[in-house]
């Protein structure tokens, strides 16, 4: 089997679909093209698409990704793929196919780059160690929000309650902040961007409002960056314009 890998962005009403819904709407997209997509097994076989990290609902995304499969019998080896199409008598190579895709997609959403997958690579969620986040945090100024910033830095621990399997559990996520900065002011505060790890489990930019600004509302918050580890150094699972990889930020002595 041969896996696409796409990478989409989510903006605007549509950032408050859940992820259930996320995948219906990749579905539809999937069939109105008329993408010869491969088929699990079974009673009831479903289309070989599996997804990254869920993006917590009310989030914006600049760089989702799935991965569709698809029959080798039917992928070129530059990635054009045949038996497209209602009538399943055309080709389309992967400009076409991007094209395609975000016009079979609802507004807010759209594809960003597509890219062909040989071998046998892990799954996306397995793949993905850290996400960079943007945001915002409601009427803060600029010198409260850096040192709010110093403070989490400086930290020894930062534990946060978390329900897991309908029990509560404490954990603490300091080892997950690998950077924290301000990056400018927003349209009702100040503009902060985190890098922060997926493993074990994946912090959330809500999760650390308890330490920056427990008073004070999150304002937009959106995913800009999800990366996964190659020969030790962080990249994305399509590269994208240049991006500085994420480093860890030491604590303060």
């Amino acid at each position: 089997m041969i896996r696409f890998r796409v990478r989409f962005d989510k903006h605007g009403k549509i950032r408050f679909t859940s992820h259930r819904d996320m995948a219906r709407i990749w579905e539809r997209a999937i069939r109105r093209v008329g993408l010869p997509v491969a088929y699990t097994e079974g009673f009831t076989p479903r289309p070989r698409i599996s997804f990254g990290l869920a993006l917590p609902t009310g989030y914006a995304s600049d760089g989702e990704y799935l991965d569709i499969g698809m029959d080798e019998s039917v992928v070129g080896a530059d990635g054009t793929v045949s038996g497209t199409g209602v009538a399943s008598e055309t080709s389309i190579d992967l400009i076409q196919m991007k094209e395609q895709l975000s016009r079979a997609l609802p507004v807010g959403m759209n594809v960003q780059a597509i890219e062909m997958i040989e071998g046998r690579p892990g799954s996306l969620q397995e793949e993905v160690v850290i996400c960079t986040w943007r945001f915002e945090i409601r009427e803060l100024g600029d010198i409260e929000a850096r040192g709010a910033v110093a403070d989490v830095l400086a930290a020894d621990r930062l534990m946060v309650t978390r329900q897991r399997k309908g029990r509560e559990t404490t954990e603490d996520i300091r080892p997950a902040v690998l950077s924290l900065a301000v990056k400018g002011k927003g349209d009702t505060g100040v503009i902060l961007e985190a890098d922060l790890a997926a493993k074990p489990r994946l912090v959330r930019p809500s999760e650390l409002m308890a330490f920056l600004a427990p008073d004070h509302e999150l304002g937009p918050v959106t995913r800009t960056h999800q990366w996964i580890e190659q020969d030790g150094a962080p990249r994305e699972p399509i590269p994208g314009p240049a991006t500085p990889a994420p480093r860890a930020q030491r604590r303060a002595s």
